[in-house]
């Protein structure tokens, strides 16, 4: 599909490998061929597992881009929460195979999918925004609200607390933490298992489910196209 993100399909589980450099920041081609990667993956009427390189998922947004211009840190930031969106609702089971550090945009892409899986290890998982100098997007901070436990939301999205994987498994970024070596098997028996289940059924209790919170990351998507970062 892309040299940013390969797709494989098996079985009937299309796995999305990102692939962007060492830390593998999200760029606008990213995000570009991420849904590239989800429209085939809807053709293929896919469960769908996102990874990235071992010891990390993706470190964030592209700093070159979001510190270029105004404009173009907002666009990219709308993109990427649109993509996240998309997740969201997609038709089909997500699944995150993390295998070491999130951060940032990184750590939002857990937060858009259904089911994710990290390792133990040094790794850091969070929302570093704060640290180093940007303003939290309204869209992200509704992603944070709705998906974290409310113990950790303001830690992480106010006070930009980084956890190590047991920390995110708590705070909400995980489901689930195993050791390295046995992710790649771990989101493919998740993966297997959610085949099971009746799509149909499964879109339309999801939409139900986010109904609201799809709605109301829709009006912040819209913010951040105007308020600038």
């Amino acid at each position: 599909m892309s040299d940013l993100v390969a797709y494989q399909l098996d079985d009937g589980v299309a796995t999305l490998t990102l692939a962007n450099g060492k830390v593998n920041a999200i760029s606008n081609e990213v995000v570009a061929a991420f849904n590239a990667a989800l429209d085939r993956a809807e053709q293929d009427r896919a469960v769908v597992i996102i990874t990235g390189q071992p010891g990390i998922l993706s470190g964030g947004y592209d700093l070159k881009i979001m510190t270029s211009s105004p404009e173009a840190a907002m666009a990219l930031v709308a993109e990427g929460s649109t993509l996240a969106r998309r997740m969201l609702s997609f038709p089909f089971p997500i699944v995150v195979a993390c295998g070491g550090h999130a951060v940032a945009k990184g750590a939002f892409l857990l937060l858009s999918a259904d089911y994710r899986i990290g390792v133990e290890g040094p790794f850091s998982i969070g929302l570093n925004e704060v640290q180093i100098g940007m303003t939290m997007h309204h869209a992200g901070i509704e992603l944070a609200r709705d998906r974290l436990r409310k113990s950790a939301f303001g830690r992480s999205v106010i006070c930009g607390e980084m956890f190590d994987p047991k920390g995110a498994l708590q705070a909400g970024f995980f489901d689930k933490v195993v050791a390295p070596e046995e992710l790649t098997e771990a989101a493919r028996t998740v993966a297997l298992q959610m085949k099971k289940i009746n799509m149909r059924a499964h879109k339309q209790t999801k939409l139900k489910v986010r109904k609201e919170f799809l709605e109301t990351l829709d009006r912040a998507i819209e913010l951040d196209r105007h308020i600038p970062l």
